[in-house]
Order: C-alpha cells, then structure tokens, then sequence
C-alpha cells in the first residue's frame, strides 16, 4: 500500500506472460513481493479496487468518490444505448445478482453476439460489462481473467458511495495522480497519458494551471530538456536526495558509470511495460537515451526485439532489454533473450556488481513465480554471460539449460 499510495494508481493489463503488469510494477519496488498480496487487497480487504485511471487501473478504494466520474458519464451513454435496446436481459442480469449473488459471464448460457467495442461478443459478457463499467457492478473477485460481479453496493461501504466531489475536483485529482505517478512529466505527450483527466486540451492545461498555482505540482527544469516538467510536491525532498546524491558521486568516469541510488550498490530490475516510468516512451529517450517500444501488439515479422520485452534498469541506468516468461506447467523462469544498450558491457570489469544484481533479480522473480530454476538462453552471445550467471543461481538452486 506504501508504494500505491506513492503512485497513486497501477495500470492493470491481462496479459500474464512474465506476470501481470501491476504485478511486476510492484515486484520491482518489493522484495519478496507476491500476486496474493495484491488479490487480498482487492478482493478480501477491499482496500483497492479496479475503475479506470490511466486506462485501466488499481485505485485506492478510499479514493472512489474521485473516480465517479467515470462510472457517471459512462452510465448516461448506456442507458441511452445497451441498457434500453437491451432492457429484459439487463433487467435479468441485475435480478440474477440480486436475488443469486455474484455472477460470471459463464454462469448464464451465452446469447447471440452484439457489436461491442473492438469485436462482436456474447451479450451477457457486454452487459455485465456495461453495467460494470456504469457503476451498477463491480468485481468481487477474479478466476484467472474471468470477472465475477457482485452489486456494487455490496461491495463498498454506503457511505463511501454517497459521496460526490464536484466534476472538477475529480479531473483535479485524476491529473494530480497521472503527475504523481510518473513524477516528471511534462504539459505534452501522447493521448494515453492524460486520457480522463479532462474535456481536451485546453481544459487539461487550464486544471494543470490550478495545481501549479495551489502548490500541488511543482515546474521543475531538467538539463537537455526542452520545457517544464513538473513533480508532486511531496516529491520534493526526493529531488533534493538525488541532487546531493549526484553531487557527492561527482564527474562518471564513463558514459556508463551507474549512479547509487539512495546511496546503496546498484540493483537491477526488470520494469513493467506500463510501468509509470515508462509511461512516456519519449520521455525514456530523451532522459536515458533509451529507445523503448511495447511490441505485444507489433506484427512478430516487425518486431524489433521480442513479443513482450521489459526494460532493465540497473542503478540509475536502462542498460538493457530482458524477454522472461514463466512456464508454469515446467515450474521454470525462461528467459529467451537479452539485448544489451551500444556501449554496455555486462561482463565488464567496471560492473563488477551486474551479474550478483542480475542473478538476485531472476531468483526473485522465480520465487515470485513458483517456479524453482531460470532456463537461460544458449545462444553463442549470451554463453559467457550465462556461464557467470548458472553459479550464482545455482547457490539458491535455481538454474536450468536452455531448451
């Protein structure tokens, strides 16, 4: 919860080929970090919950009445449209909730499919979903990726609901939480940085105004950037760390000399893909100089480095790119490649450190997902590294040969 309420929110996508996104976004900050952890949080304690944010997003349920607003204007486009044209099976869903308690698209024997967003779908699955995303429902657990929906009122407190900050407040705190998130970003960037937070533009720049002039968001200037960036208040000692920190470490004595953050040996991490820092992909150039593009939805024969890559960050540098997956029938941690950023060497002296950092990054991702050995890649470039790597794993008798 410490880190949620550090960023505010967690993008939450179904994919769960390394683990989920909001997982490895938290398996990034925590050690020792696991999936129930968050499932308790959402579906025991009801401490967060799922509403959009930046797309879809875990959310502190306290914070509810500030994400209404997407539950309202999306309810008053349903019931104009899905909720009328489709009233007795809406009605029959509702009543089925009521009287039966929570339900799943499978519980009830599928109708003829509807146009529904992207693609044709079963009409009980896009009106369980409509009502969902109208506020009506909500979800009361997951299996796997299958939604079970419960009313909405039986899953937060009455009070909670009742309340209703005006839509201006809500915009106010749906920006606040993109800035906090991130914690540098800008007055520009793509659609998805910002979708919900307001009307259109000027409305974004007019609400970014009000929280710069309340204090809340702070203009900062960054060297090689054009334009402010701007971070959370609170953030602000953070800032000041990094500075003396940087000061202290003096000139780098190379491009890749890596910096120690909170003054501590430099640790690898793989990030999430909709990690918030890797929320602005130009942002990742222009900063790190590192060139970094999801390619999940990238045709294979297009794709430059893998179907879902994560960046390496390693101290205070993306040094790199790793492809994990987790083979959960052989209980294995595959990795099938690693790219390395022009000028970085892993095996170099000068990074004595990397391959112990690296090593305790795989096992904890392994135990994160039950697995008991990382199969490394037995391409010809990757065999010295893999030669240092299999003694340290072994140690934690994690390791495998490459299939």
């Amino acid at each position: 919860m410490r880190v949620v309420d550090r960023l505010g929110s967690l993008q939450f996508d179904p994919l769960e080929v390394a683990g989920r996104n909001h997982d490895l976004v938290l398996l990034s900050r925590i050690a020792g970090y696991r999936r129930s952890w968050t499932e308790d949080l959402l579906y025991r304690d009801r401490a967060l919950y799922e509403t959009y944010n930046k797309m879809f997003s875990l959310v502190p349920t306290a914070e509810l009445p500030y994400y209404r607003l997407s539950w309202d204007r999306v309810r008053l486009r349903h019931e104009a449209e899905s909720f009328d044209e489709h009233a007795p099976l809406v009605e029959e869903l509702l009543t089925r909730i009521r009287d039966g308690g929570p339900l799943s698209s499978t519980d009830i024997e599928p109708r003829a499919a509807i146009d529904w967003y992207w693609r044709p779908t079963n009409q009980v699955r896009a009106l369980l979903e409509a009502l969902a995303e109208a506020g009506v429902i909500a979800i009361s657990w997951r299996e796997g990726n299958r939604r079970v929906y419960d009313l909405t009122e039986r899953l937060f407190p009455a009070e909670l609901l009742a309340q209703r900050p005006a839509e201006r407040q809500q915009r106010l705190h749906k920006l606040r939480s993109r800035y906090q998130a991130n914690g540098l970003l800008g007055s520009t960037g793509e659609y998805a940085l910002w979708a919900g937070t307001a009307n259109d533009t000027p409305h974004r720049h007019e609400l970014r105004s009000e929280l710069e002039a309340r204090g809340e968001i702070i203009p900062v200037v960054v060297e090689g950037l054009r334009g402010h960036r701007y971070i959370p208040a609170p953030s602000l000692p953070l800032l000041e760390v990094a500075e003396a920190e940087l000061a202290a470490e003096g000139e780098p004595a190379s491009p890749w000399s890596i910096g120690r953050p909170g003054g501590h040996a430099p640790g690898v991490a793989f990030l999430a893909p909709l990690d918030p820092l890797a929320w602005e992909r130009d942002l990742l150039l222009r900063l790190y100089g590192f060139d970094y593009r999801w390619e999940v939805y990238v045709p294979a024969a297009k794709r430059r480095w893998g179907y879902y890559v994560l960046p390496l960050l390693y101290g205070d540098r993306l040094v790199g790119r790793i492809e994990p997956r987790i083979d959960r029938k052989a209980k294995a941690l595959r990795v099938l490649d690693m790219w390395w950023e022009d000028g970085f060497d892993p095996l170099d002296a000068s990074h004595e450190g990397f391959v112990d950092a690296l090593a305790e990054a795989l096992r904890a991702h392994t135990a994160f997902a039950d697995a008991n050995r990382v199969v490394l890649p037995r391409t010809a470039r990757h065999r010295d590294l893999a030669a240092a790597l299999r003694p340290r794993l072994a140690e934690k008798r994690v390791v495998g040969s490459g299939a």
